[in-house]
Parts: C-alpha cells; sequence; structure tokens
C-alpha cells in the first residue's frame, strides 16, 4: 500500500472512529437512552451525589466525546486513544451486567461472549486509528 493510500485508510480510520464515539456520546444526554444507560450500570457500583447513574452516564457521554474528537487531533490522538481503550474497558461491567439481564433490556442486552469480541475488536480499531 502507498504511502498516500496508507494516508487516507487512516484518516477514514480515525473519522469512522470519531463519528461513533461522538455520536455515542451525544446520545448519553438525550433523557430517553440516558435513563436506560443508568439502568445498565451494575448495583455495586451505583453511588449517590456525584456518582449517581445518571450522572455517571453524563461524565462517560463527556468521554465518548472528547475522544472522538481527541482521535482526530494529533496534539490529542494518543492520549485519546489511552483514554478510549480505558474508557471501553471501565464500561464493561454495565455491560456484562446487562447481557444477563435481557429481559429487562431487550435488544441492548448482547449476549456476554458476543459484546466481549466486538469489545476487544472496538479497543483494537481503537489502538490502530490512535497510532
Amino acid at each position: 500500500m502507498s504511502d498516500a493510500a496508507a494516508d487516507t485508510t487512516q484518516w477514514v480510520l480515525r473519522a469512522l472512529i470519531a463519528l461513533l464515539f461522538v455520536g455515542m456520546g451525544v446520545n448519553h444526554f438525550r433523557p430517553g437512552p440516558a435513563r436506560v444507560m443508568a439502568k445498565l450500570i451494575p448495583p455495586a457500583l451505583r453511588g449517590t451525589g456525584l456518582l449517581s447513574p445518571i450522572r455517571l452516564v453524563y461524565a462517560t457521554g463527556l468521554c465518548e466525546i472528547a475522544g472522538g474528537i481527541g482521535i482526530l487531533l494529533p496534539a490529542t490522538r494518543t492520549a485519546a486513544m489511552i483514554g478510549l481503550v480505558l474508557f471501553l474497558i471501565a464500561v464493561f461491567p454495565a455491560n456484562a451486567y446487562a447481557a444477563g439481564k435481557r429481559e429487562q433490556f431487550g435488544a441492548i442486552a448482547i449476549p456476554f461472549w458476543p459484546r466481549y469480541s466486538a469489545q476487544l475488536a472496538l479497543i483494537l480499531v481503537v489502538v490502530l486509528a490512535g497510532i
């Protein structure tokens, strides 16, 4: 692959990751999805005040938006990549919790192993976008 083709591929990958994370992050601030996401937080991780489920949803939304924008900017790309990888690891307990509650969460309760595999694949794509 030529350098120009590799650069274009890398740019497209970064743009797609940015769109994905910014879009998901914005969704954290829509009332309906935010309420559902708050219910995904496992009981052991639910707090009050600053750590209330809805505030955790808002905080994770900000992380996704910042990471999505950061992956596009050369000055913040590496930090954004690391932050998004850590973010994906940090939110996995909520996804694992939902996986066992299909009757409560419906289609977003993706079974554990497919979700785990998808999460690992997304981490890999984020790393590829960040290098």
